[in-house]
């Protein structure tokens, strides 16, 4: 006689049978959602980001309070872990944006941040896909509410808004900017160093960053500079900070530099590669597989740093080169050509000719612009010697002796009406 389905035996039998099921999916349930595994506060003059990093993506509401001045965003999906509890301990008295930080779980599946602010802000809220060693990102860029006459905060309002445009002509220069560099003005250089905020660039064995190395670098090289009777330096960034690659050519341009030099420590998929490298921009392609491969790994700095929106940055992503940009890059593998030879009585070189490859960052049209590879910090010993100061000012003076050079060899200079 078959079983009855109201035999008391049964029913406790499928009863647990259901409540297994029950506890499966709602682990199943509970393995889907994100956990948090980094929180990052990067302050800076010009903005502070914070991001928050979690093992799958993460959805958000945001609204601002005021009386105090608060951001509150709620991340859903997440419980409230060690990391989130400590934001708080990453807000610096420096930061020129945030006061303080706070993180509690407001509903069973969603953590409230709350961010006391210093000044009205206007944010910038989104996400990122993962990226080399990043998992998915939520990321919060505050930026001032009020108008600043910081140029740099122009350009990033242009870029986020997909405005930027490095084809049309440099603005008019200033009074101070008109006539001839070296003569009746400075010659204008922009330093820029690679990385920076969210961007490390290539790590050394050490653990020592590329973004690290290079700001040094870079400040000495425009101490140096402005030294000089008939030159002046700018920089894409003087903090740890990450700058869009267009939006350093747009600043460059903006400030009507006469070169434009981009400073890096790159890494190789070896960690014999050794010695250092100057580039320029190719028309072409890559002049080697090593010179892909790091503009390749250059312009992946966008990706990595993280951007609201892909750039709508016309020339960036133009292929066709005209007159004007044929005679820069002319220009730049001459200033090239000179720096390598002044890093060559520094450092071994890696390769004895100035290389070139489509490296985003060197696409201004009508500034020679250059990248410099001061050494690969993927290999133990220039790691060493990345971190020795005395080698860094070395270096800098190095750069420094080969635009001096490149100007003694009859070089010639924009004149500005």
């Amino acid at each position: 006689m078959p079983e009855s389905n109201h035999n008391p035996l049964r029913r406790r039998l499928i009863g647990a049978a259901a409540a297994t099921w029950l506890l499966s999916v709602s682990r199943v349930g509970l393995a889907a959602d994100a956990t948090i595994v980094a929180v990052r506060v990067w302050p800076s003059s010009t903005y502070t980001r914070v991001t928050i990093e979690s093992s799958a993506p993460l959805k958000f509401k945001q609204f601002l309070l005021n009386n105090p001045n608060r951001l509150v965003v709620d991340v859903e999906g997440v419980q409230l872990n060690s990391l989130l509890k400590d934001i708080g301990g990453q807000i610096g008295n420096g930061d020129p944006f945030i006061q303080s930080a706070r993180a509690g779980q407001n509903t069973p599946d969603t953590v409230r941040l709350v961010l006391d602010l210093k000044t009205e802000v206007k944010p910038q809220i989104f996400t990122l896909q993962p990226v080399a060693e990043f998992k998915h990102r939520l990321v919060v860029d505050l930026y001032p509410a009020q108008a600043s006459n910081d140029p740099l905060l122009a350009l990033l309002d242009d870029y986020n808004k997909g405005q930027l445009d490095n084809t049309a002509p440099p603005p008019e220069p200033t009074k101070p900017k008109k006539g001839k560099a070296g003569t009746d003005r400075p010659i204008m250089v922009m330093l820029d160093p690679g990385h920076g905020g969210e961007d490390p660039g290539a790590t050394g064995p050490r653990g020592t960053h590329e973004k690290d190395i290079v700001l040094k670098i870079a400040r000495q090289l425009k101490q140096m500079i402005d030294r000089e009777p008939n030159m002046k330096a700018h920089m894409t960034r003087d903090d740890d900070v990450f700058i869009p690659l267009g939006v350093r050519v747009a600043k460059a341009r903006n400030l009507n530099a006469d070169l434009f030099i981009s400073i890096h420590a790159d890494a190789f998929i070896t960690p014999a590669a050794k010695g250092s490298s100057v580039f320029a921009l190719s028309e072409k392609g890559a002049t080697s597989t090593a010179a892909r491969f790091l503009a390749q790994t250059q312009n992946d700095s966008d990706l990595i740093g993280g951007v609201k929106l892909k750039s709508k940055d016309r020339y960036l992503a133009h292929t066709l080169f005209d007159l004007t940009q044929t005679a820069t890059i002319n220009d730049s593998l001459k200033l090239g050509k000179s720096v390598l030879g002044q890093i060559g009585d520094l450092n071994a070189l890696h390769k004895g000719k100035v290389e070139q490859a489509g490296f985003a960052v060197l696409k201004a049209p009508d500034i020679p612009s250059i990248l410099v590879e001061t050494a690969f910090i993927s290999n133990p010993d220039e790691e060493r010697r990345l971190l020795d100061p005395d080698f860094q000012q070395k270096m800098a003076q190095s750069i420094l002796s080969g635009v001096k050079s490149y100007f003694s060899q009859g070089a010639s200079l924009a004149s500005r009406a």
